[in-house]
């Protein structure tokens, strides 16, 4: 029997520790990283994210023996950035950049995710600062990020690709369609989240639809609307948001991901299409049928 779903022959699949339940680079509630290696490999992926800095094994070699061993490629790494707060964070942020472009290139990889920094803490939900960003800010967020998107790519090769995410101010359809108008095409490119793009209130179809060029690559993720409605209503941060079940597992939440894919397959571009289903802190045994499943219904939707 052959599958009537489409051919998503520009999208390249993978996964990430953050699907294993991995926040931070060592934690006791987290996968010991062979773990985690292993079973991504044996759910059927071929591409995975390094995740938090030091989580893998940070010595290039050694991370790409054993990548390698288990028919793994890297196609990014993650970076946290407070760059609203303009030049004088640069060169604490480049320091905690360069060692994880370094690695992202000597994997082979591309691309280097930015994560906007959080305006309220994800465990404790404690306010650090306003919610909404001052016209200067928002210039300064506009062009410290072309900065980095040229500084990674003349030094490492790599292209910067901005991941709106919930609590930071990169996060509604206002403030990401801001963010795009007021950053060059060319230095600055999006991760679409599409858990977090929901959980914010966007239309992944849409932005993908009215900012094509700019899509420079995709996390998977499903929201649950039952429970987002209640983390609406209580104002909830998003630390307990995930452990209240908020990012669930597809294709039981929103958004439908077949569309998104299909909208994604039309740009003339090739992307990856990495899952990510955060569930910070879970069981160890949770994540691999998750993965196993995911991984299924993703061929079934042609990818």
């Amino acid at each position: 029997m052959t599958s009537s779903a489409p051919s998503l022959h520009r999208i390249r699949i993978g996964s990430a520790p953050d699907s294993w339940g991995v926040w931070f680079p060592d934690d006791p509630q987290q996968v010991p990283w062979q773990r985690f290696l292993d079973e991504v490999a044996r759910a059927g992926y071929e591409w995975i994210e390094l995740g938090p800095y030091g989580y893998l094994p940070t010595d290039p070699a050694r991370l790409a023996e054993e990548t390698s061993a288990r028919g793994l490629k890297v196609s990014a790494g993650t970076v946290f950035t407070g760059l609203h707060h303009g030049p004088a964070v640069w060169e604490k942020t480049w320091a905690h950049v360069a060692d994880i472009a370094a690695l992202t290139r000597a994997m082979g990889a591309d691309h280097l995710v930015v994560i906007p920094s959080f305006w309220r803490d994800d465990k404790t939900g404690e306010v650090l600062e306003d919610r909404t960003l001052t016209a200067e800010q928002w210039r300064d967020l506009a062009g410290q990020t072309e900065r980095l998107g040229q500084e990674v790519g003349d030094r490492f090769g790599l292209r910067i690709v901005v991941h709106p995410h919930a609590d930071t101010h990169i996060d509604s359809e206002d403030n990401v369609s801001r963010f795009l108008d007021a950053t060059d095409p060319d230095l600055v490119s999006l991760c679409l989240d599409t858990g977090h793009y929901a959980y914010c209130g966007g239309d992944s179809v849409k932005l993908i639809e009215a900012y094509g060029e700019r899509i420079g690559y995709l996390h998977l993720k499903q929201v649950d609307p039952e429970i987002l409605a209640e983390v609406t209503a209580n104002e909830m941060p998003f630390g307990p948001a995930v452990a209240r079940g908020v990012m669930c597992e597809p294709p039981a939440g929103v958004p439908a991901l077949e569309p998104v894919l299909a909208a994604a397959q039309r740009l003339d571009a090739e992307l990856f299409a990495i899952v990510e289903q955060d569930m910070y802190p879970c069981p160890p045994d949770k994540p691999f049928p998750i993965a196993e499943r995911t991984r299924r219904f993703l061929r079934s939707c042609g990818a």
